[in-house]
């Protein structure tokens, strides 16, 4: 599928999202817009038929809107999860809850036709646990085939719809550090050699029939091919989980080799190690500015500073490694923000850099007349522990600021008498 059809499509899903929502003025707040307009104290949203209209300062006339007064709050984007398995999983160990995980099968050989559109769960309970934190929007894939691919990634809303996706293929992800040795033989030099001849298998194909009565001597699956094909073109992004700096640098020459690739580096722990080279390569990285120990040995300089010393570089960060967690991205943004990253750089982070990652910044990650009109109120600044969001809008309409943990806290933080202690099924 080509981009224009992807947009085509992403254009399509989201309109059925907004159709039934109302004009909504957002007044008096400072907005952070993560446009070219910055940051406007005492700022109005204008948000008709569920996206952005216009933001300005000052207050309008504002006859036929419905007025929400954020005097004395912050607006940002709605946050972004920048690598998650968001609407795959709820119990990790528990058969039924988990499509994140994969066995073997005969349809792939490479774990690359997985797609991960056909298994979300709009009804996971992560989904409104996340999205009354601010995260409107996510990157959602499998964690684990057991293959040298980790399937076809989505982008998903987190709005309470009953298709979340909003882009199906949305990336292909893989790993090339211990984890990903382990898989492909126990080393790097049996992993490097397989993820070269499969991008290679893939280059071959461009433009060739696939059919079943097609001759096809490749030792990828057909399946395989078509869902690498769009990658080795540079039309989806190739996710790359590289740890130490000797994996990154592989990468870079990778990069180096075959420039059309679309390369993302996700979690770069000694990424600070090689920063001025990713920045040359325009490649960007997605991390965990949490990590500041060596609980492997492809990650022995983890320090607090890498993301500060990355962006001081030159290279776009994205923060929001998680997925049962990935409410406390913002905490780590403030986190990294605390030991060297620009406070701009830290909202950036969660929000334009992500959609800018995806290809789709047109739609999501600033507050723009024509983007989708997801925008959180925060009680104060984000990237503070101890601030809240007070009102979250996905497509324009208010999501309800409830979740499975806020119901159970509501239960039993007083004892009720007329309640049994336990849940019953009714």
């Amino acid at each position: 599928m080509n981009k224009l059809i992807k947009y085509s499509l992403l254009g399509s899903m989201l309109l059925t999202q907004v159709v039934a929502a109302k004009s909504i003025a957002i007044v008096g707040a400072k907005v952070h817009t993560m446009s070219s307009q910055g940051t406007i104290d005492n700022a109005t949203v204008l948000i008709k038929d569920g996206k952005i209209q216009k933001v300005m300062q000052g207050e309008p006339a504002l006859a036929g809107y419905e007025i929400i007064d954020a005097k004395g709050k912050v607006v940002t984007p709605g946050l972004i999860g920048a690598s998650t398995s968001l609407g795959l999983v709820d119990v990790g160990f528990s058969a039924g809850t988990n499509d994140s995980n994969s066995s073997l099968t005969s349809i792939s050989k490479t774990g690359a036709a997985f797609d991960v559109s056909y298994a979300i769960n709009s009804d996971s309970s992560l989904m409104a646990i996340a999205r009354i934190e601010g995260v409107t929007s996510a990157a959602s894939s499998m964690g684990r085939t057991g293959q040298l691919f980790n399937g076809q990634g989505a982008m998903i809303s987190l709005g309470n719809v009953s298709d979340p996706v909003i882009q199906a293929k949305a990336f292909i992800s893989t790993r090339v550090g211990n984890s990903g040795a382990d898989t492909m033989g126990g080393s790097r030099s049996v992993l490097w050699v397989s993820l070269e001849k499969a991008l290679a298998e893939a280059k071959f194909a461009i433009g060739k029939p696939l059919t079943p009565i097609d001759e096809w001597h490749g030792e990828l699956s057909r399946a395989d091919i078509a869902a690498l094909i769009p990658l080795v073109k540079g039309e989806m992004p190739l996710l790359i989980d590289a740890r130490r700096a000797a994996d990154i640098r592989q990468v870079i020459a990778l990069k180096q080799r075959q420039p059309q690739l679309n390369i993302v580096i996700t979690y770069a722990t000694e990424g600070w190690r090689v920063a001025k080279v990713l920045a040359d390569n325009d490649i960007p990285v997605i991390l965990d500015p949490e990590a500041n120990l060596p609980f492997g040995f492809d990650q022995l300089g983890s320090t607090l500073k890498n993301a500060g010393r990355l962006s001081a570089a030159g290279v776009k960060v994205s923060i929001g490694i998680e997925t049962h967690n990935i409410r406390l991205a913002r905490q780590h943004a403030g986190n990294a923000v605390a030991n060297g990253l620009s406070w701009d750089q830290g909202l950036a982070a969660l929000t334009i850099n992500v959609a800018k990652l995806y290809g789709i910044d047109d739609k999501l990650g600033s507050l723009e007349a024509g983007k989708l009109a997801d925008v959180v109120i925060w009680s104060g600044d984000p990237l503070e522990v101890t601030e809240a969001a007070e009102v979250v809008l996905i497509a324009g309409e208010k999501v309800d600021m409830q979740s499975r943990q806020s119901k159970l806290r509501d239960r039993y933080l007083t004892l009720q008498t007329n309640k049994p202690m336990q849940y019953v099924r009714p």
